[in-house]
C-alpha cells in the first residue's frame, strides 16, 4: 500500500447521471445488515466495528465476500440498508445507524457510499476513526456530486441508465435510475463471473437521479484519517477521478486492477486495506 498524495436539479441529475450512476455502486442482494460474534482481541486496543455502507444499484449484501472475510478476521460487522434516496436523507439514515454502534468504529463505503459517509461520519453521534473508500466519490464540502463525477472523463455509466419516473424523495415528480441489465456486465463488473453479474443485474435497486444534484455540507475525511482503494479498469467511476479525490484527502492508498465492483472480483484487497484501518485504530 502507498500514499498518494496523491443547479437547476434538471443540470446537475443529467451530469450525475451519466458518471452519475458511476455513483453506480455495488451489487444488489437482499440483505439489511451483518453482525459476527464478540471480536477475538488480537492488538493493544478493542477491535473496531466496521460499518459498511454500499452504493448505487445494489443493496448490503453486495459486501457479502468482504464481510465473510472480516467475520473469519473477528471483525463485528454491520452493513445497513442505504436507502438511495438522496445524498442528505441517505447520509441521515447511515448516521442514525451509527449513533446505535458502540465503540470504535472504521466506517467504509464504496461508490456512492463514498459521498453518504463523507456527509453521515461528520453528524453522526459516534465514535468513527477511519473512513475507507473503495472504488468511491470522496466529494469535499460544497461539491455536487454530478458535477464531480464529470470532473474527469472516462466512465461509460451514462449510455448504459435507463430513467423510470417515479416519485422524489420529497414526493413531486423524480426519476429513479436503472443500470440495463445488458449492460451491467460490461459496464460496472467486467472482471466479475457473467452468471454473477446477470444476478446482480436483476436485483439491482435504484437510486433517486435528485441524489447527483445535492451538494455535500461537511467532508470527514479533512479530520479523519482515511484510506482508499483505487479500482483502475473501473468503467463507472474513473481511475483518474479515484486518484485525484485519494491525493486530495491524503489517503493511504492502493491500486487494484479491478473493475468498479472490487467487492466481487477482489475481496481479500478490500478486506485487507479495511484491516489497514483498523489496526491503525486500534494502535
Amino acid at each position: 500500500m502507498s500514499d498518494h498524495h496523491v443547479i437547476s436539479r434538471r443540470a446537475a441529475i443529467a451530469a450525475g447521471a451519466g458518471a452519475a450512476a458511476a455513483a453506480l455502486t455495488a451489487l444488489p442482494g437482499t440483505a439489511a445488515a451483518a453482525g459476527s460474534p464478540p471480536a477475538a482481541a488480537d492488538g493493544a486496543g478493542r477491535k473496531p466495528t466496521v460499518v459498511l455502507v454500499h452504493g448505487a444499484f445494489a443493496d448490503a449484501s453486495s459486501w457479502a465476500p468482504v464481510i465473510g472475510r472480516l467475520h473469519r478476521q473477528g471483525y463485528d460487522v454491520v452493513a445497513p440498508a442505504n436507502p438511495l434516496r438522496g445524498l442528505r436523507h441517505d447520509a441521515a439514515q447511515v448516521a442514525a445507524v451509527l449513533a446505535g454502534v458502540d465503540g470504535p468504529v472504521v466506517l467504509a463505503g464504496h461508490s456512492y457510499g463514498g459521498a453518504v459517509i463523507t456527509e453521515a461520519a461528520g453528524s453522526a453521534d459516534a465514535d468513527v476513526r477511519a473512513l475507507v473508500y473503495v472504488a468511491a466519490f470522496m466529494p469535499d464540502a460544497g461539491e455536487v456530486l454530478g458535477e464531480l463525477s464529470a470532473r474527469f472523463p472516462g466512465s461509460q455509466l451514462a449510455p448504459a441508465l435507463t430513467q423510470v419516473p417515479a416519485p422524489a424523495p420529497d414526493g413531486s415528480p423524480g426519476l429513479d435510475l436503472y443500470i440495463r441489465p445488458d449492460r451491467f456486465h460490461h459496464v460496472f463488473a467486467q472482471d466479475v463471473r457473467g452468471e454473477v453479474a446477470r444476478t446482480l443485474a436483476a436485483v439491482q435497486r435504484p437510486l433517486s437521479a435528485t441524489a447527483f444534484g445535492d451538494s455535500v455540507t461537511s467532508a470527514a475525511w479533512r479530520s479523519l484519517p482515511s484510506w482508499a482503494l483505487i479500482s483502475t479498469q473501473d468503467r463507472g467511476i474513473p481511475a483518474e477521478l479515484q486518484r485525484f479525490q485519494a491525493e486530495r484527502a491524503g489517503s493511504h492508498s492502493v491500486e487494484v486492477r479491478s473493475s468498479h465492483l472490487p467487492l466481487h472480483s477482489h475481496p481479500d484487497a478490500v478486506a485487507g486495506l479495511i484491516r489497514s484501518a483498523a489496526h491503525h485504530v486500534r494502535n
